[in-house]
């Protein structure tokens, strides 16, 4: 058998740092001696209400934060080394995968974590009833991987076929404990997800809804203790409050976006984190209202528009994001940039919405957070460019949680255009969730059967070369089809308290702003 750890080559961890706002530029710069005091607390600002917090349901960047922290992965996405795993091991044809887990795990509430738990997270994720948006990395060609517990400690998947996709499956699995959910008719409307039980570094305490999950530290934690007695992930969805209260100290940690930063650094005792998050964001094009089901209209709109100028309107400076081509980000194999990408033409646009017998006398609407200053300039500025083509596109600022509602509507033909943005990982496979014709976040229903044949084949292909000619072709055809306006692929920026050290450790990451909530500590 072949044993090595999952390497990840997600490009964003040779990580970019900088910690500005301090006195120097280490990422593990703060003030005080340096040395981690032994307790304290963190509160980190969120934008919103979290969903259903089980890694077998949850998909928006809210509840991942918050998951990141009570959950714990098999392996870590950022570099692939073992989590609750201890090794895999990978037969040599392919088929079968084995993870040993660490010895002595436990859930938060004492009970064991086992082979069992991994088996029936799985299970119920196979299961169709569960309607886990997951199932789908556990087929092949139609059939199911099979699982099976060897021992306690042991994992064995077999794949109906060879499957190179199915490694960035086993690196992004986090389970559920079988002994909470074994036995619920719908694990995804459970009141038990009130109360997550996981196995992460800090426990779940308490969640009130608009204001607050607090979080309590797991002793037993893998890893070793955490250093901080407390973990709160305060919800505010005014940017302007919420920078205030990082101003005040009342928020320890945040995402910020681009255009707050030189005022929260004048305002606030901050260490600012800048690094690639390996992050697209577009413009989705919603085929379930009839007129956008005209890909020469969609194309029209694709012309309209420069991404220089929407970087330049949305973050002021191309030192946050650079002009996207693809709809893959450019750390994902077999990302290619020789893909259609719609430079702008504004007397092309106009003849194609001729063309496109699109009724200008009609409006289209855009769909954006209400919290996001670069979504409303983008909006701000796709409602000009379209303007100035005959099309008039109002403008729908949006509460967070209510647009991941109507844009999961796979039946909603509200919006014509939504602003959005995915991380999808390293693998390509990963994005047919948000392309094939019936996934769950097929944002666009866009429906191609070919498309769909192309995805499947490209899981299950073994060849390297013939395995890019797949993801090359898929690429080449969402492109010319304007599934999407692809915008820019983006830089997070976060502001960390300066009292707090331990960054490095806790490793910057897309999403979820770090890794392991626990290496954060107090500086005394």
């Amino acid at each position: 058998m072949k044993k090595f750890l999952l390497v990840a080559v997600i490009s964003v961890f040779a990580l970019v740092l900088t910690a500005c706002g301090g006195s120097g530029s280490s990422s593990d710069k703060a003030n005080g001696s340096g040395k981690a005091k032994d307790g304290g607390s963190l509160i980190i600002g969120v934008t919103g209400d979290p969903e259903v917090i089980n890694p077998n349901y949850s998909s928006d960047r809210v509840t991942l934060t918050i998951q990141q922290a009570v959950y714990a992965p098999l392996f870590w996405e950022v570099d692939g080394k073992p989590a609750l795993a201890k090794s895999l091991d990978i037969s040599d044809d392919n088929l079968t995968y084995t993870v040993k887990l660490k010895d002595g795990l436990t859930w938060h509430d004492g009970k064991p974590l086992t082979a069992d738990d991994v088996v029936f997270t799985v299970n119920s994720i196979l299961d169709t009833k569960q309607n886990s948006p997951n199932r789908g990395n556990f087929v092949f060609d139609d059939k199911p991987v099979k699982v099976e517990a060897v021992d306690d400690t042991t994992v064995k998947f077999t794949l109906p076929t060879v499957a190179p996709a199915f490694e960035n499956t086993i690196k992004t699995f986090f389970p559920i404990p079988k002994h909470i959910f074994d036995g619920v008719e719908n694990i995804e409307k459970s009141d038990k997800n009130k109360k997550p039980i996981g196995s992460g570094p800090y426990k779940f305490v308490e969640y009130k809804t608009g204001e607050y999950v607090s979080l309590e530290r797991f002793n037993d934690y893998f890893d070793g203790k955490p250093k901080l007695d407390k973990v709160t992930f305060r919800i505010t969805k005014d940017q302007n409050a919420a920078n205030l209260a990082l101003q005040n100290g009342e928020i320890n940690l945040k995402s910020i976006q681009p255009s707050d930063r030189k005022k929260v650094e004048k305002a606030s005792a901050v260490n600012i984190i800048t690094y690639p998050e390996n992050r697209l964001s577009y413009a989705t094009f919603n085929e379930n209202q009839p007129a956008l089901k005209s890909k020469e209209l969609r194309q029209a709109l694709s012309y309209a528009l420069d991404r220089e100028e929407i970087i330049d309107a949305a973050y002021g400076s191309d030192e946050y994001a650079k002009p996207a081509s693809s709809f893959l980000t450019e750390n994902t194999k077999y990302f290619t940039d020789k893909v259609e990408t719609y430079d702008q033409d504004i007397a092309k646009a106009k003849k194609l919405v001729k063309e496109s017998g699109f009724d200008t006398s009609q409006k289209l609407t855009v769909y954006y957070l209400n919290n996001s200053k670069s979504q409303e300039s983008i909006a701000l500025y796709l409602q000009q460019q379209y303007k100035e083509i005959g099309v008039t596109l109002d403008l729908k600022p949006t509460d967070p949680n209510a647009l991941s509602n109507i844009t999961l509507d796979r039946k909603n033909a509200d919006y014509s255009i939504a602003l959005n943005g995915y991380i999808m990982g390293n693998d390509p496979d990963a994005y047919k969730s948000l392309f094939k014709s019936d996934e769950p976040y097929n944002y666009a229903n866009y429906h191609n059967k070919d498309l769909d044949a192309l995805w499947e084949k490209g899981a299950v292909t073994a060849d390297d070369k013939e395995r890019q000619e797949v993801y090359e072709k898929i690429q080449n055809t969402i492109a010319d089809d304007a599934v999407i306006y692809p915008i820019s692929y983006d830089n997070a920026v976060l502001a960390l308290d300066s009292r707090y050290g331990g960054q490095k450790a806790a490793t910057p990451q897309p999403v979820t702003m770090f890794r392991d909530l626990s290496k954060l500590y107090l500086t005394e």
